[in-house]
Protein backbone atom coordinates (compact mmCIF):
# COMPACT_ATOMS: atom_id res chain seq x y z
CA UNK A 1 0.00 0.00 0.00
CA UNK A 2 3.00 2.15 0.86
CA UNK A 3 4.16 1.91 -2.38
CA UNK A 4 1.82 2.18 -4.22
CA UNK A 5 0.64 5.54 -2.25
CA UNK A 6 4.71 6.66 -2.92
CA UNK A 7 4.32 5.69 -6.81
CA UNK A 8 1.31 7.57 -7.25
CA UNK A 9 2.39 10.73 -5.50
CA UNK A 10 5.20 10.46 -7.70
CA UNK A 11 3.80 10.36 -10.75
CA UNK A 12 1.22 13.11 -9.89
CA UNK A 13 4.44 15.34 -9.03
CA UNK A 14 6.00 14.55 -12.04
CA UNK A 15 2.53 15.50 -14.34
CA UNK A 16 1.89 18.62 -12.34
CA UNK A 17 5.29 19.69 -12.73
CA UNK A 18 5.67 18.62 -16.59
CA UNK A 19 2.32 20.44 -17.20
CA UNK A 20 3.17 23.58 -15.50
CA UNK A 21 6.67 23.89 -17.26
CA UNK A 22 4.69 23.09 -20.61
CA UNK A 23 2.68 26.54 -19.66
CA UNK A 24 6.02 28.01 -18.03
CA UNK A 25 9.20 27.09 -19.75
CA UNK A 26 10.61 30.25 -19.45
CA UNK A 27 10.90 28.96 -15.03
CA UNK A 28 13.68 26.53 -16.19
CA UNK A 29 15.21 27.51 -19.66
CA UNK A 30 16.30 31.14 -20.88
CA UNK A 31 14.13 32.24 -23.74
CA UNK A 32 16.15 32.11 -26.85
CA UNK A 33 17.09 35.53 -28.44
CA UNK A 34 14.92 36.54 -31.97
CA UNK A 35 16.77 38.57 -34.11
CA UNK A 36 13.74 38.42 -36.61
CA UNK A 37 10.31 36.49 -36.63
CA UNK A 38 8.89 35.57 -39.92
CA UNK A 39 4.56 35.34 -40.53
CA UNK A 40 5.06 35.15 -44.60
CA UNK A 41 7.20 33.08 -45.80
CA UNK A 42 8.09 32.76 -49.80
CA UNK A 43 8.83 28.76 -50.71
CA UNK A 44 11.79 28.95 -52.89
CA UNK A 45 10.62 32.39 -54.14
CA UNK A 46 6.86 31.63 -54.77
CA UNK A 47 7.18 28.56 -56.79
CA UNK A 48 3.36 29.33 -57.92
CA UNK A 49 4.05 32.95 -59.54
CA UNK A 50 7.79 32.81 -60.61
CA UNK A 51 9.63 30.27 -61.82
CA UNK A 52 11.19 28.67 -58.58
CA UNK A 53 14.34 29.76 -57.04
CA UNK A 54 15.08 32.57 -59.43
CA UNK A 55 15.98 36.24 -58.51
CA UNK A 56 12.60 37.01 -60.77
CA UNK A 57 10.68 35.34 -58.07
CA UNK A 58 12.48 36.41 -55.19
CA UNK A 59 12.11 39.95 -55.87
CA UNK A 60 8.86 39.47 -56.54
CA UNK A 61 8.65 38.17 -52.73
CA UNK A 62 10.20 41.53 -51.33
CA UNK A 63 8.41 43.27 -53.44
CA UNK A 64 5.23 42.12 -52.13
CA UNK A 65 6.71 42.14 -48.56
CA UNK A 66 7.90 38.53 -47.24
CA UNK A 67 9.30 38.32 -44.18
CA UNK A 68 11.61 35.57 -45.61
CA UNK A 69 12.96 33.73 -48.41
CA UNK A 70 13.38 29.86 -48.66
CA UNK A 71 15.70 28.46 -50.76
CA UNK A 72 17.62 24.94 -51.66
CA UNK A 73 21.70 25.40 -52.61
CA UNK A 74 23.78 22.86 -54.05
CA UNK A 75 27.45 22.93 -55.13
CA UNK A 76 29.10 23.42 -59.24
CA UNK A 77 31.64 21.42 -60.35
CA UNK A 78 33.97 25.09 -60.28
CA UNK A 79 32.12 25.25 -56.18
CA UNK A 80 30.17 27.88 -56.52
CA UNK A 81 27.27 28.08 -54.12
CA UNK A 82 24.15 27.83 -56.74
CA UNK A 83 20.51 28.21 -55.55
CA UNK A 84 18.62 25.00 -57.05
CA UNK A 85 15.93 22.63 -55.22
CA UNK A 86 16.95 19.70 -57.65
CA UNK A 87 20.35 18.18 -57.64
CA UNK A 88 19.98 17.28 -61.01
CA UNK A 89 18.93 19.34 -64.18
CA UNK A 90 16.59 17.12 -65.71
CA UNK A 91 13.43 17.93 -64.00
CA UNK A 92 13.98 22.00 -64.34
CA UNK A 93 16.35 21.99 -67.08
CA UNK A 94 15.34 19.11 -69.29
CA UNK A 95 18.97 17.81 -69.25
CA UNK A 96 20.26 14.33 -67.66
CA UNK A 97 23.21 15.97 -65.73
CA UNK A 98 24.21 17.01 -61.76
CA UNK A 99 24.72 20.34 -61.12
CA UNK A 100 28.04 19.06 -59.20
CA UNK A 101 29.15 17.54 -62.75
CA UNK A 102 28.60 21.16 -64.71
CA UNK A 103 30.63 24.51 -63.82
CA UNK A 104 28.52 27.33 -63.11
CA UNK A 105 29.23 29.40 -66.21
CA UNK A 106 27.32 26.29 -68.11
CA UNK A 107 24.53 25.29 -66.06
CA UNK A 108 21.26 25.54 -68.78
CA UNK A 109 18.46 28.12 -68.02
CA UNK A 110 15.26 26.74 -66.71
CA UNK A 111 12.63 25.23 -68.75
CA UNK A 112 9.42 27.97 -69.40
CA UNK A 113 7.29 26.47 -67.44
CA UNK A 114 7.66 24.25 -64.29
CA UNK A 115 5.52 22.16 -62.38
CA UNK A 116 4.18 23.42 -58.81
CA UNK A 117 5.05 20.62 -56.29
CA UNK A 118 3.12 21.45 -53.42
CA UNK A 119 -0.07 22.52 -55.96
CA UNK A 120 -2.12 19.52 -57.40
CA UNK A 121 -2.13 20.32 -61.74
CA UNK A 122 -0.49 23.08 -61.58
CA UNK A 123 2.62 24.76 -63.34
CA UNK A 124 3.98 28.20 -63.18
CA UNK A 125 5.32 30.03 -67.03
CA UNK A 126 8.64 31.83 -66.15
CA UNK A 127 9.59 35.12 -67.80
CA UNK A 128 12.47 36.44 -69.16
CA UNK A 129 14.41 35.45 -65.74
CA UNK A 130 15.27 31.06 -66.34
CA UNK A 131 19.15 31.68 -64.74
CA UNK A 132 20.08 29.78 -61.74
CA UNK A 133 21.36 32.35 -59.44
CA UNK A 134 24.50 31.86 -57.08
CA UNK A 135 23.57 32.13 -53.68
CA UNK A 136 25.76 35.21 -53.10
CA UNK A 137 23.36 37.21 -55.73
CA UNK A 138 20.60 36.58 -53.20
CA UNK A 139 22.49 38.19 -50.32
CA UNK A 140 23.99 41.28 -52.50
CA UNK A 141 20.21 41.93 -53.51
CA UNK A 142 18.43 41.57 -50.37
CA UNK A 143 20.55 42.39 -47.45
CA UNK A 144 17.77 43.03 -45.05
CA UNK A 145 15.35 39.91 -46.14
CA UNK A 146 16.06 37.08 -43.34
CA UNK A 147 16.90 33.90 -46.07
CA UNK A 148 16.00 30.22 -45.10
CA UNK A 149 18.66 27.50 -46.63
CA UNK A 150 18.44 24.13 -47.03
CA UNK A 151 21.56 22.38 -47.51
CA UNK A 152 20.29 19.93 -50.17
CA UNK A 153 23.37 17.55 -49.69
CA UNK A 154 26.23 16.31 -47.14
CA UNK A 155 29.16 18.15 -48.27
CA UNK A 156 31.11 19.86 -46.70
CA UNK A 157 32.92 22.24 -49.03
CA UNK A 158 29.45 23.10 -49.86
CA UNK A 159 28.84 23.83 -45.88
CA UNK A 160 31.70 25.75 -45.13
CA UNK A 161 31.07 27.78 -48.28
CA UNK A 162 27.39 28.89 -47.57
CA UNK A 163 28.95 29.87 -43.69
CA UNK A 164 31.48 32.13 -45.16
CA UNK A 165 29.26 34.06 -47.47
CA UNK A 166 26.99 34.45 -44.83
CA UNK A 167 29.94 35.58 -42.65
CA UNK A 168 31.37 37.52 -45.23
CA UNK A 169 27.82 39.15 -45.87
CA UNK A 170 27.47 39.73 -42.43
CA UNK A 171 23.90 37.58 -42.10
CA UNK A 172 24.24 35.01 -39.53
CA UNK A 173 21.44 37.22 -37.68
CA UNK A 174 19.40 37.09 -40.53
CA UNK A 175 20.07 33.24 -41.63
CA UNK A 176 18.39 29.66 -40.51
CA UNK A 177 19.89 26.35 -42.35
CA UNK A 178 19.78 22.77 -42.32
CA UNK A 179 18.17 20.15 -43.49
CA UNK A 180 15.82 16.93 -42.65
CA UNK A 181 19.37 14.92 -42.64
CA UNK A 182 20.66 14.76 -38.96
CA UNK A 183 24.30 14.80 -40.15
CA UNK A 184 24.17 18.00 -42.37
CA UNK A 185 22.26 19.85 -39.34
CA UNK A 186 25.10 19.00 -36.99
CA UNK A 187 27.96 19.65 -39.57
CA UNK A 188 25.77 23.40 -40.12
CA UNK A 189 26.15 23.63 -36.26
CA UNK A 190 29.90 22.48 -35.82
CA UNK A 191 30.81 24.77 -38.54
CA UNK A 192 29.20 27.55 -37.62
CA UNK A 193 26.93 27.75 -34.28
CA UNK A 194 25.97 31.58 -34.25
CA UNK A 195 23.88 30.64 -37.24
CA UNK A 196 20.32 29.28 -36.35
CA UNK A 197 19.59 25.44 -37.04
CA UNK A 198 16.52 23.59 -38.16
CA UNK A 199 15.01 20.73 -36.92
CA UNK A 200 16.35 17.44 -38.84
CA UNK A 201 13.69 14.64 -39.51
CA UNK A 202 15.41 12.65 -36.75
CA UNK A 203 15.07 15.46 -34.09
CA UNK A 204 11.32 15.93 -34.96
CA UNK A 205 10.96 12.64 -33.72
CA UNK A 206 13.05 13.06 -30.94
CA UNK A 207 10.99 16.09 -30.10
CA UNK A 208 7.30 14.42 -30.43
CA UNK A 209 8.34 11.77 -28.40
CA UNK A 210 9.73 13.96 -25.76
CA UNK A 211 6.22 16.44 -25.70
CA UNK A 212 4.06 13.10 -25.56
CA UNK A 213 6.37 11.52 -22.37
CA UNK A 214 6.17 14.70 -20.68
CA UNK A 215 9.82 15.33 -20.59
CA UNK A 216 10.02 18.28 -23.26
CA UNK A 217 9.85 20.76 -20.78
CA UNK A 218 13.39 19.31 -19.19
CA UNK A 219 15.00 19.12 -22.00
CA UNK A 220 17.48 22.01 -23.63
CA UNK A 221 16.84 22.25 -27.12
CA UNK A 222 19.63 23.63 -29.38
CA UNK A 223 17.42 24.62 -32.91
CA UNK A 224 15.77 27.80 -32.93
CA UNK A 225 13.41 26.54 -35.73
CA UNK A 226 11.07 23.89 -36.43
CA UNK A 227 9.81 23.35 -39.98
CA UNK A 228 7.21 20.95 -40.30
CA UNK A 229 4.49 19.86 -43.03
CA UNK A 230 1.05 19.98 -42.35
CA UNK A 231 0.34 15.93 -43.10
CA UNK A 232 -3.37 16.74 -43.84
CA UNK A 233 -2.52 18.44 -47.22
CA UNK A 234 -1.70 15.10 -48.79
CA UNK A 235 -5.54 14.78 -49.78
CA UNK A 236 -5.10 17.99 -51.86
CA UNK A 237 -1.69 17.09 -53.78
CA UNK A 238 -2.62 13.77 -54.68
CA UNK A 239 -5.55 12.34 -56.73
CA UNK A 240 -8.29 11.44 -54.34
CA UNK A 241 -8.79 7.91 -56.84
CA UNK A 242 -5.54 6.93 -56.05
CA UNK A 243 -5.12 7.71 -52.31
CA UNK A 244 -5.79 4.34 -50.32
CA UNK A 245 -7.47 3.86 -46.87
CA UNK A 246 -4.14 3.15 -45.31
CA UNK A 247 -2.82 6.80 -46.83
CA UNK A 248 -5.34 7.90 -45.44
CA UNK A 249 -5.03 6.80 -42.41
CA UNK A 250 -1.36 7.49 -42.26
CA UNK A 251 -1.88 10.68 -42.61
CA UNK A 252 -4.42 11.25 -40.48
CA UNK A 253 -2.38 10.07 -37.80
CA UNK A 254 0.66 11.93 -38.49
CA UNK A 255 -1.30 14.93 -38.84
CA UNK A 256 -3.12 14.27 -35.05
CA UNK A 257 0.15 13.97 -34.05
CA UNK A 258 2.39 17.11 -35.35
CA UNK A 259 -0.23 19.33 -35.12
CA UNK A 260 -0.40 20.11 -31.86
CA UNK A 261 -1.24 23.40 -30.17
CA UNK A 262 0.44 23.03 -27.29
CA UNK A 263 3.47 22.38 -28.41
CA UNK A 264 3.98 24.95 -31.07
CA UNK A 265 3.09 27.80 -27.96
CA UNK A 266 5.57 25.76 -26.04
CA UNK A 267 8.32 26.54 -28.39
CA UNK A 268 7.33 29.45 -29.40
CA UNK A 269 7.16 30.62 -25.35
CA UNK A 270 11.13 29.11 -25.56
CA UNK A 271 11.67 31.54 -28.81
CA UNK A 272 11.26 29.04 -30.69
CA UNK A 273 9.83 29.98 -34.24
CA UNK A 274 7.49 27.54 -35.61
CA UNK A 275 7.00 27.51 -39.35
CA UNK A 276 4.45 25.07 -41.56
CA UNK A 277 4.84 24.22 -45.02
CA UNK A 278 3.95 24.41 -47.74
CA UNK A 279 0.21 25.64 -47.59
CA UNK A 280 -1.22 27.30 -50.54
CA UNK A 281 -4.99 28.08 -49.81
CA UNK A 282 -6.92 30.14 -46.97
CA UNK A 283 -8.04 27.07 -45.50
CA UNK A 284 -4.95 25.89 -44.52
CA UNK A 285 -3.19 29.15 -43.51
CA UNK A 286 -5.93 29.50 -41.45
CA UNK A 287 -5.52 26.31 -39.44
CA UNK A 288 -1.97 26.74 -38.94
CA UNK A 289 -2.12 30.30 -37.34
CA UNK A 290 -5.06 28.83 -35.33
CA UNK A 291 -2.73 26.16 -34.38
CA UNK A 292 -0.30 28.89 -32.83
CA UNK A 293 2.42 28.46 -35.76
CA UNK A 294 4.88 31.82 -36.21
CA UNK A 295 4.81 31.38 -39.49
CA UNK A 296 3.42 30.00 -43.24
CA UNK A 297 5.42 28.67 -45.84
CA UNK A 298 3.55 29.50 -49.44
CA UNK A 299 4.48 28.66 -53.39
CA UNK A 300 1.86 31.84 -53.61
CA UNK A 301 3.33 34.65 -51.68
CA UNK A 302 0.44 37.12 -53.16
CA UNK A 303 -2.20 34.63 -52.09
CA UNK A 304 -0.87 34.59 -48.59
CA UNK A 305 -0.26 38.54 -48.49
CA UNK A 306 -4.21 38.82 -49.30
CA UNK A 307 -5.48 36.38 -46.76
CA UNK A 308 -3.58 37.89 -43.94
CA UNK A 309 -4.51 41.34 -44.85
CA UNK A 310 -8.45 40.33 -44.68
CA UNK A 311 -7.95 38.75 -41.70
CA UNK A 312 -5.67 41.23 -39.71
CA UNK A 313 -2.85 39.20 -39.33
CA UNK A 314 -0.16 40.92 -37.80
CA UNK A 315 3.22 41.63 -39.67
CA UNK A 316 6.15 40.90 -37.48
CA UNK A 317 7.61 43.60 -35.23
Amino acid sequence: MCAAVYVLSTVTGYVLTSALLLKCPNLLHRRKRETFRSRHISHRGGAGENLENTMAAFKHAVDLGTDMLELDCHMTKDEQVVVSHDGNLQRACGINANISDVPYAELPPYLCKLGVTFQRECFCEGGEDKRMPLLRDVFDAFPHTPVNIDIKVNNDTLIKKVSELVVKYDREHLTVWGNASNQIVKKCYKENPQIPVLFSFPRVLQLLGLFYTGLLPFFPLKEQFLEIPMPSIITKLRDPERLTRSHRIIAWLADTLLMRKALFDHLTARGIQVYIWVLNDDEDFQRAFDLGATGVMTDFPTRLKDFMDRNGISKPE
